[in-house]
């Protein structure tokens, strides 16, 4: 294997001044890029590279104040703690049956919290879409509420059905899951050929619109339900629309998925321009949610390193701080990428 130590974040002071902010070529017109555009490749290597440092137990994870102070997503979205438990934990345990796989998924991402999800089990049981009861299940939830507890990731915001349409927030959110299942939604997108098409089917139903309908598709796509072509499609969330266009100050942002498309095809020549070495994950390329992830990563690295660039948002500050887990992370992707075999033993779940 080779280790993150081998690579580095910050271009020296002299290799920093050669490179130029040269305009690149996209659908056939120059393309202004910014400085934050340099710092989108110089980040992803970086944050790749405290991936590897945390799992080797190098310390410190990084130089980089920024990144030591805040917290970003993996380069990778799989690897973030959250998508690592959804694959092995929720996904491939259990059921393999579509209708089980979407509704285990789907009620986890609902509230995106592995406590969430762990103390449904403690309380119901085994979770299956057979013994789903919207009421049983806001018992529990209302209960974990009246204590204090918090039922919701923080990562983002999960609308409401509006004041008084199913009563508190997460009954609301029950009662989304039990439609689609009435509606069979898994064996409608089981026997879909497309990721866009899976997209347009969850984004049809209420509270999901085009962020939420991704991220949904983008988790049911790591298991056995679909076998979607990860580059046949991508949808620009806020915040990603926020790094484009401090990185291309004067894009047309209705092209957003063709931007982001554009720099997924462009990864290898523009890391070897900037003479920065990315540690991949095993070989396995940056793929458009990563590269729309990381986006949205830079627009909030960009608050502190490029102050002076603005996004659309207006926003300044980075709310999130870093706070080290002394759990150690154990790996496991879906099978279909093939790269499990490759990952250390001292490291795979």
């Amino acid at each position: 294997m080779t280790t993150s130590s081998q690579f580095s974040f910050q271009l020296s002071e002299r290799a920093s001044r050669e490179v130029k902010l040269a305009p690149l070529r996209f659908n056939g017109s120059e393309l202004a890029v910014s400085e934050a555009f340099m710092t989108y490749w110089r980040f992803a290597a970086e944050r790749q590279r405290v991936f590897f440092n945390r799992l080797e137990g190098t310390s410190p994870f990084t130089s980089d104040a920024i990144l030591s102070t805040f917290k970003f997503t993996n380069a990778y979205r799989a690897s973030d703690r959250v998508s690592q438990y959804l694959i092995h934990s929720v996904a491939y345990a259990g059921d393999q049956s579509p209708r089980e796989l979407f509704f285990r998924i789907i009620l986890f991402k609902l509230f995106n919290k592995i406590e969430t999800w762990e103390l449904l089990i403690a309380e119901l049981g085994e979770l299956s879409s057979s013994s789903f009861s919207v009421d049983a299940y806001d018992r529990v939830l209302s209960a974990a509420l009246a204590d204090g507890r918090r039922i919701y990731s923080a990562a983002y915001i999960m609308p409401s059905g509006g004041p008084g349409v199913f009563g508190r927030k997460h009954c609301s959110h029950l009662a989304l899951l039990q439609r689609m299942l009435d509606d069979d939604v898994a064996a409608k997108i089981a026997d879909m050929r497309s990721m866009e098409s899976a997209f347009l089917l969850l984004r049809s139903y209420p509270m999901i619109g085009d962020f939420l309908a991704f991220q949904f598709v983008t988790d049911l796509n790591y298991s056995t339900l679909t076998a979607f072509d990860e580059m046949d499609f991508v949808v620009a969330g806020p915040g990603a629309r926020d790094g484009l266009r401090k990185c291309f100050p004067d894009a047309d942002l209705r092209t957003s998925a063709d931007l982001i498309r554009f720099v997924a095809d462009i990864q290898e020549q523009q890391f070897e321009q900037l003479g920065i070495s990315f540690p991949s994950l095993w070989g396995r390329r940056l793929q458009l949610i990563d590269c729309q992830n990381l986006f949205c990563e830079v627009d909030k690295y960009s608050r502190q390193a490029h102050p002076h660039i603005m996004g659309i948002s207006g926003r300044t500050r980075i709310k999130q701080q870093f706070v080290s887990t002394a759990k150690p992370l154990k790996l496991f992707y879906p099978p279909k990428w093939k790269i499990n075999d490759h990952i250390p033993a001292d490291y795979r779940a």
